[in-house]
C-alpha cells in the first residue's frame, strides 16, 4: 500500500467482495470472516511472515534452535542494520517468562529496496518439550536497529519437539508412540456462521479434547491463524491442508479458476505463514481432488511444499486409494492418507514402492446421527437419522468397523474421523449434491445406485440445511457417538454410557436395545435392580456392549462397568416425569468486555426432579437484562430454520444454546417457556 498512501491525508481502503461468482462443495461463508490486519513499519523491517525457526538437533539436555530472518529495507539508501535475537519461554497466557537463550547479535548492510536472510544458531540447555500432554512454548523476541534507533520488534512463537513417522512402528513424538485420535473440520462456527470467534473456537476444541481427540485435520483450507494459536496452546496436532480441488475443479466455479494462477503462491503462503507452529506436523496438498492420479501434478505440489519447509512430510487425501498407489502418484509423497477405502491394505504393504511409506486415516468412518432421536426398525426417518450410531452412507463405516480396520492394521498412523462437529452445508444423507458420486468414481454400480438416490432426494426437497456427520451437534452438544469414541480414546478415564434414554411409553412390553459405552473391558446392565447379564469385550473386536433384547418397563436403568475384574464406572438412566422446569448452564460466568468474547449457555428441559427430559420440545424464548446481548441460539436440530440470530427457539430433544456477549458489568440472561418454570443465569463482563 506504501505507494498509494497521501501522508497527512484521510486514505481510504475500500475492499469489494465478490461471492457469487465462486463456489463451493459445502458453506463457506462469504464476506470478511477472519480478521484482517494493516500492518506499518519503518523501513526497516522484518519481512511478513520473516521467521523460520527449525530445532535440527534435540535432546534432553540441549536444542538446537535455527532461524533464518527476513530484514526488509523499503528506505531509498543502504543502512546497516543491528539484530539480536532472545528466546524465552512462554505461558498459555502467552506471557514471556525467563530468557533460556540468545543468538549472536548480527550487524548486516541491506541495499535499498532490497532484502536479505540471516541465519544463526542458539542453544537452549535442558529444553522443554512440546508435547500433546505438556505444550510448552518459547518465544523468540527478534529487534532490528539502525543508528542506534529501534525500527522493529518481531515476536516468534515456536515449540521445541521431535517427529518421526514410520511404516512399521507408528508416529513417534518425541520419541513416543502417539496414536492419531483426530477429527475433520469445516471451519464454521456453526450458529456464529464462518466468521472467526476465538472464544467460540476454543470452547470447540475444549470438548474435543475432553473425548480423546489429539489431532485436527483443516477440511479442506487453510485454518484461520487462531486455530494454530490454540492449536499449540492446547496441544493438539494439526494436518494442515491447502486444496480441496487442483486444475479439475469439483464444481464449475470452485478452485479449479485459480488453480494455474494462484497455487504455488497460495500454497508457499500457508507453508510460510504456518511452519513455526509445533502443532502442525503435516502439510496436506489436497482432498479427493479429482487430479489425485496425475504424478507430475501431485510431485510439483509436494516438492513447493518441501522447498518451503523440509522437515514436515507432505500428504493427500485420497478417495481413490487404490488407483492413486497403482499408478504411482503416492510415491511423490511423504505419508499415504488413505480416505475410507481400506479394502486392499494388505496389497500395498506388500507391494514395493510402498512398504515403507507410513499410512494414515485422513477421513474415516462418516457415520450420521441425530442427537437424541433413536429408531428401532430402521435408521432413518422424518429427516432425522437414529442415535444408534449405526448409520452411514456407502462409502463410510460404523465407527466400531474402523475401529477394528485400525486394529487389524496396527503399523497405521491413526485416523481423522468425519467429522468432529456438525457444520453448515452437506446434509448427507438427505444431500442432493452432485459431488457425492465422485466418492464411487471407480464403482460404476455404486456410483449408478447413488445417483438414483440423489434423483429421488432432489424431488422430495428435504428440509435438512446442515449436515448430521458430527460426534457433536451444530450447538456444540456431544451424541452418544462422542462417548463410544471417548471410550477408545481415553482408555485409562473411567466413563460409562448408556443409550437410548427411557422414555418410551408407547413401548411396554416390546424390544428395546440397550447399547452401553466403556472404557472399562466388561459390564453388567440392570432394569429396576434385575440383572440383565454381565457381558464382556473381545479386543479388537467388540468396542460397545449390547443388550439387544431388553424388553422395555418404565424405571431406571444402570450398568455397572469393570476393568481387570474391578469396579471401573457406572452409568444410570431413568424415565423421567413430565416437563417442568428450565435450567441454565455456562461454559463460563466471567467474560471480557470486549464485544467478541462469548458465553455459551445450555438450557435443558427437566422434570421437578432435574432430569433431563427427552422428547420435549417446548418453544423458548430468551431476554436479557442488563449491559449484555443475544448472539445467536440453536439447538442442534439439522431440519430447523429458525434464523440463528432469533431470541425464541424450541428445545430439541430437551437442549437448546443461547449465545451472549456483554459490555462491562453484569447482566442476566432468561428462558421461559409455557408451562414449565423459567431460569436465569448471571453473566459478569469485565
Amino acid at each position: 500500500m506504501t505507494p498509494y498512501i497521501k501522508p497527512g491525508l484521510d486514505n481510504v481502503l475500500a475492499v469489494r467482495l465478490d461471492t457469487e461468482n465462486w463456489d463451493s462443495r459445502w458453506y463457506p461463508g462469504a464476506g470478511i470472516y477472519r480478521h484482517v490486519w494493516l500492518v506499518k513499519t519503518n523501513p526497516v523491517h522484518v519481512g511478513n511472515w520473516g521467521t523460520y525457526i527449525t530445532t535440527p538437533e534435540v535432546s534432553k539436555t540441549s536444542a538446537t534452535i535455527k532461524m533464518n530472518v527476513t530484514i526488509n529495507n523499503k528506505s531509498k539508501s543502504a543502512v546497516k542494520a543491528s539484530v539480536q535475537t532472545d528466546v524465552f519461554e512462554l505461558d498459555r497466557n502467552n506471557k514471556k517468562g525467563v530468557k533460556v537463550t540468545s543468538f549472536n547479535k548480527s550487524i548486516v548492510k541491506i541495499e535499498p529496496g532490497d532484502s536479505t536472510v540471516l541465519t544463526n544458531r542458539a542453544v537452549v540447555k535442558n529444553p522443554k518439550f512440546w508435547d500433546i500432554v505438556s505444550p510448552v512454548r518459547y518465544v523468540a523476541r527478534t529487534t532490528i536497529t539502525v543508528n542506534g534507533k529501534l525500527t522493529d520488534t518481531y515476536h516468534t512463537a515456536f515449540g521445541i519437539r521431535t517427529i518421526e513417522f514410520t511404516a512399521r512402528n507408528g508416529f513417534l513424538l518425541n520419541g513416543r508412540r502417539v496414536e492419531i485420535q483426530g477429527t475433520c473440520n469445516h471451519h464454521d462456527l456453526g450458529a456464529l456462521g464462518a466468521a472467526i470467534n476465538t472464544s467460540a473456537l476454543r470452547r470447540q476444541l475444549t470438548i474435543l479434547k475432553a473425548m480423546g481427540c489429539n489431532a485436527l485435520r483443516t477440511s479442506h483450507n487453510p485454518p484461520a491463524p487462531e486455530l494454530l494459536d490454540l492449536a499449540d496452546q492446547m496441544g493438539f496436532l494439526v494436518w494442515d491442508e491447502a486444496f480441496d480441488c487442483w486444475k479439475n475443479g469439483k464444481r464449475k466455479l470452485d478452485y479449479n479458476k485459480l488453480y494455474e494462477k494462484w497455487h504455488e503462491q497460495d500454497l508457499k503462503a500457508m507453508v510460510h505463514r504456518d511452519r513455526n507452529h509445533p502443532s502442525v506436523f503435516i502439510w496436506s496438498i489436497g482432498n479427493e481432488v479429482m487430479d489425485q492420479r496425475n504424478v507430475a501434478m501431485t510431485k510439483h505440489l509436494a516438492d513447493i511444499v518441501r522447498t518451503e519447509d523440509p522437515t514436515r512430510p507432505v500428504s493427500n487425501g485420497y478417495n481413490d486409494p487404490d488407483g492413486g498407489r497403482e499408478v504411482g502418484a503416492v510415491e511423490g509423497l511423504d505419508i499415504m492418507g488413505v480416505n475410507y477405502f481400506f479394502g486392499q491394505q494388505t496389497k500395498w504393504d506388500a507391494d514395493p514402492r510402498y512398504k515403507n511409506k507410513p499410512t494414515i486415516g485422513s477421513e474415516t468412518s462418516s457415520c450420521v446421527s441425530s442427537r437424541g432421536e433413536y429408531l428401532f426398525d430402521k435408521k432413518y426417518n422424518n429427516w432425522q437419522i437414529s442415535s444408534y450410531d449405526d448409520a452411514y452412507p456407502g462409502w463410510g463405516c460404523s465407527p466400531d468397523e474402523q475401529f477394528c480396520t485400525n486394529a487389524k492394521y496396527p503399523h497405521l498412523l491413526g485416523e481423522f474421523v468425519w467429522t468432529g462437529f456438525d457444520y453448515i452445508g452437506e446434509p448427507t444423507p438427505y444431500n442432493s449434491d452432485e459431488t457425492n458420486l465422485q466418492n464411487f468414481r471407480n464403482d460404476p454400480e455404486k456410483k449408478k445406485e447413488l445417483e438414483a438416490k440423489l434423483n429421488e432426494i432432489r424431488e422430495k426437497n428435504p428440509p435438512s440445511r446442515s449436515s448430521y456427520f458430527g460426534i457433536i451437534d451444530l450447538a456444540g452438544f456431544p451424541k452418544d457417538r462422542y462417548y463410544l469414541y471417548q471410550s477408545h480414546w481415553r482408555p485409562d478415564y473411567p466413563m460409562a454410557h448408556i443409550l437410548p434414554h427411557w422414555n418410551w411409553p408407547e413401548r411396554i412390553g416390546q424390544t428395546t436395545p440397550v447399547h452401553v459405552y466403556t472404557s472399562g473391558d466388561e459390564a453388567e446392565l440392570f432394569l429396576n435392580g434385575k440383572s440383565l447379564g454381565r457381558k464382556m469385550k473381545v479386543q479388537g473386536v467388540d468396542f460397545r456392549l449390547t443388550w439387544d433384547s431388553v424388553k422395555y418397563v418404565p424405571g431406571e436403568l444402570k450398568v455397572i462397568c469393570y476393568k481387570n475384574g474391578k469396579e471401573w464406572a457406572t452409568d444410570v438412566v431413568k424415565t423421567t416425569g413430565e416437563a417442568a422446569n428450565l435450567t441454565l448452564s455456562a461454559d463460563r460466568t466471567l467474560i471480557k468486555a470486549d464485544g467478541s468474547d462469548l458465553s455459551f449457555i445450555t438450557v435443558k428441559v427437566t422434570d421437578k426432579k432435574g432430569l433431563l427430559v427427552p422428547r420435549s420440545h417446548p418453544l423458548i424464548k430468551f431476554s436479557v437484562e442488563g449491559p449484555g446481548e443475544i448472539v445467536a441460539t440453536d439447538n442442534g436440530d439439522a431440519t430447523s430454520f429458525v434464523p440463528f440470530q432469533s431470541h425464541e427457539r424450541p428445545a430439541f430433544n430437551g437442549m437448546a444454546l443461547v449465545i451472549v456477549k456483554g459490555k462491562k458489568g453484569k447482566f442476566t440472561v432468561k428462558a421461559e417457556s409455557v408451562g414449565l418454570d423459567s431460569a436465569t443465569l448471571t453473566i459478569e463482563s469485565k
